[in-house]
């Protein structure tokens, strides 16, 4: 029996020597450890971001700036609109831009060769011309064969712009030698001689055509194979804004942004 005892002793003694030795263990391994920390918060954006974007980004473009702004309270979106071809002359002549988003991947590839796109160019969006005449239609046109017809006020955009290559383009598809009496520089300029009463008819984006309402009157091109202007965005190298600008590039390239441009009569990329 004291045998039994001495051994039992001699067990518990082990047993305590064991638990003291893994709590000493556990109290090491403890203060050893750095304790965890959260991970620090990302800074808040802030600051100004100038946007060159073609003209007929002008609606879908504010909204976007507007909710980009109440996303980020700190930051103030800049917005300027022209052709596309008027926007990269600017930038590449030393323009404060710190995203360029084109209607047309050619006045894109002049950035880029420039040296001045940061980063590939993204494609978002697509679009297509209309034709559009005043609500009274007094030329009485009624297809696009009409608007080429000789007498006819037809106003169409430069060549050198998306929408003017994007009409001589849709004209050669169909057949037909254009006579425009005014080249302009931009989209919205075409809207406005129509509207306005200073032409019979002009050629636009469905885009500039929808918002414009009753102010116009819209007459399909029925084109086969009518002429889709991809539109890509970039940022612009040696902007001091970079997070700023792929921040607002996410944001129209996320759902958020294509269902604005989608709304607006946009196609996807």
């Amino acid at each position: 029996m004291r045998l039994a005892v001495k051994k039992l002793s001699a067990l518990a003694a082990a047993a305590i020597l064991t638990v003291s030795l893994a709590s000493c263990a556990t109290a090491s391994d403890t203060t050893s450890r750095p304790a965890a920390t959260a991970p620090a918060a990302a800074p808040e954006l802030s600051g100004t971001l100038s946007v060159f974007a073609a003209a007929s980004l002008k609606k879908t473009f504010t909204d976007l700036a507007t909710a980009f702004e109440a996303a980020h309270p700190k930051v103030k979106v800049s917005l300027s609109f022209d052709g596309s071809s008027t926007l990269v002359t600017q930038i590449t002549q030393g323009a404060p831009a710190d995203v360029f988003a084109s209607a047309d991947t050619k006045n894109m590839t002049k950035l880029s060769d420039a040296k001045m796109a940061a980063g590939e160019p993204v494609d978002f969006a697509t679009n297509v011309l209309t034709l559009i005449v005043p609500p009274n239609n007094p030329a009485n046109i009624a297809s696009f064969a009409d608007a080429a017809k000789p007498g006819t006020k037809l106003v169409i955009c430069a060549a050198q712009v998306p929408c003017g290559a994007a009409a001589l383009s849709d004209a050669k598809n169909a057949g037909l030698t254009l006579a425009p009496v005014s080249e302009e520089l931009n989209v919205t300029s075409v809207l406005g001689k129509v509207t306005s009463g200073e032409a019979d008819a002009g050629l636009v984006y469905v885009t500039d055509a929808k918002p414009a309402g009753t102010a116009v009157k819209e007459v399909p091109l029925k084109l086969a194979t009518p002429t889709v202007n991809e539109y890509p965005i970039v940022a612009v190298e040696g902007s001091k804004q970079q997070e700023l600008a792929q921040a607002f590039i996410a944001l129209v390239t996320a759902p958020q942004g294509q269902k604005v441009l989608q709304d607006a009569g946009f196609g996807t990329p």
